[in-house]
């Protein structure tokens, strides 16, 4: 597939007649949240059937929403003080234009693929924007949006806001609340600080001189991404073969990562003796009693973890069952120890290192990033909802994505990049019950 640039811009946040745009240049200190998060771009792609809607549309419905959301038309640098920062200096957000000449059609894959590439602006330059959006369209009429914003300004859940609100925009209707930013009051240690978790060894790490972060060697190579379909019935079956004999049945999340979690453990055929942990993001808005609009992250992780012959020899209630003791665990109280520790120093005194880094391969782990709660779907620039969402190509293996499929009835679609050498085993026992 043959991508053509047309052209290249910022897009900047564009203030309606009476009101007064904040003074040039403000600064959010990043929270202790956004420095212990992944250090990497949150990539994804929309696909709008014809007729789409028009690029001036989509363009004056983005400065439109960037006047709220002024932190992605920022850049990542430092206040005065060096303290690490979003700097609100309404640089703007990356937009480019593209064309392919062949139908959206020929190209639209089952599963995310290197070709997706393409529909971003290039993700392996240098871009100062938070923000990277690349606008496709096809020969068929249809349009491909390329929405990429670094993961260090926005969790999953704020981004989601910003992309319905931007629709409303772009349709001319209320974008709703505006988003709420940490400020210096916020996630403020107890008067009596009390770490009652052992931070060091989740959201931190000491790192040694032997330790090889980020990706190396050839292993993406090897990875292909296998887009496995749960139907609602599937899933409904699933539900009762784990929940059986439990007062409360297990939620669909818990239920689907817990047999994808068995399927990738049979599939990478482990030893029994191994422990595979999952690392799985949990929402502290409400735990710390903040409103949904606030706008950066607040997330920290669960850690299920487990025997591989516990996982694979007992029923799927086990591993659906760990899980949610783990996720259960990450309370308000966790949150607040976090907070307790993070506001100590002794993570910066004693040279810890975030946990939260991206690798090539989580074997014998499992990563996830579960956007089932996630209103994606209602990305509506005025010609109706997208015919279809996925994550862009992103071999890591072991690192699953979870996402509601296009048909809206229920159905679930999971990402799931494995080894080549592992994915007949893995497609073998995918859509087995046992």
């Amino acid at each position: 597939m043959e991508v053509k640039v047309l052209s290249s811009r910022l897009v900047k946040p564009a203030y309606t007649a009476g009101e007064a745009p904040m003074p040039a240049t403000e600064y959010i200190a990043l929270s202790m949240f956004d420095r212990v998060t992944f250090e990497m771009q949150m990539a994804i792609i929309y696909a709008f059937a014809p007729p789409a809607p028009t690029t001036a549309s989509i363009e004056k419905g983005l400065a439109t929403v960037l006047a709220q959301y002024r932190a992605f038309a920022g850049q990542l640098g430092e206040s005065p003080d060096g303290t690490p920062s979003v700097i609100l200096n309404d640089r703007g957000a990356r937009l480019v234009e593209a064309t392919v000449d062949a139908d959206l059609v020929d190209m639209a894959p089952s599963k995310p693929t290197p070709e997706l590439l393409k529909l971003h602006p290039d993700l392996e330059a240098e871009h100062q924007e938070v923000v990277l959006l690349q606008l496709t369209r096809f020969r068929c009429g249809s349009l491909a949006v390329g929405f990429t914003s670094n993961h260090v300004v926005a969790d999953g859940h704020a981004t989601s806001n910003f992309l319905v609100a931007w629709g409303r925009a772009t349709r001319g209707l209320s974008m709703g609340l505006p988003p709420v930013h940490h400020h210096k009051d916020l996630f403020k240690p107890r008067s009596s600080p009390r770490v009652e978790h052992d931070h060091r060894n989740r959201e931190y790490y000491l790192p040694s001189p032997t330790d090889v972060v980020g990706h190396h060697g050839d292993a993406a190579d090897n990875i292909v991404i296998h887009k496995a379909h749960f139907t609602k019935d599937f899933i409904a079956g699933l539900r009762a073969k784990a929940s059986e004999g439990r007062g409360r049945p297990f939620s669909r999340f818990e239920t689907i990562l817990a047999h994808l979690w068995r399927t990738m453990t049979r599939a990478r055929d482990l030893s029994p003796e191994e422990t595979s942990k999952i690392r799985l993001s949990v929402d502290g808005r409400h735990r710390l009693g903040q409103p949904a609009e606030y706008f950066g992250n607040m997330v920290l992780w669960a850690f299920p973890r487990s025997k591989v012959g516990d996982l694979l020899n007992r029923p799927l209630k086990h591993a659906a069952q760990v899980i949610h003791d783990e996720v259960a665990r990450v309370d308000g109280a966790y949150f607040q120890s976090f907070v307790d520790f993070a506001s100590s120093g002794a993570a910066e005194k004693e040279g810890l290192a975030r946990s939260a880094v991206c690798k090539d391969a989580h074997c014998p782990d499992v990563e996830v990033d579960s956007w089932l709660t996630f209103p994606f779907y209602e990305l509506d620039f005025g010609t109706g909802s997208p015919s279809y969402f996925m994550p862009a190509y992103f071999p890591t293996e072991g690192m699953l994505f979870l996402a509601p499929s296009n048909f809206g009835d229920g159905s679930v679609d999971a990402f799931v990049p494995v080894f080549e050498h592992n994915l007949q085993a893995f497609k073998e026992c995918c859509h087995s019950m046992e």
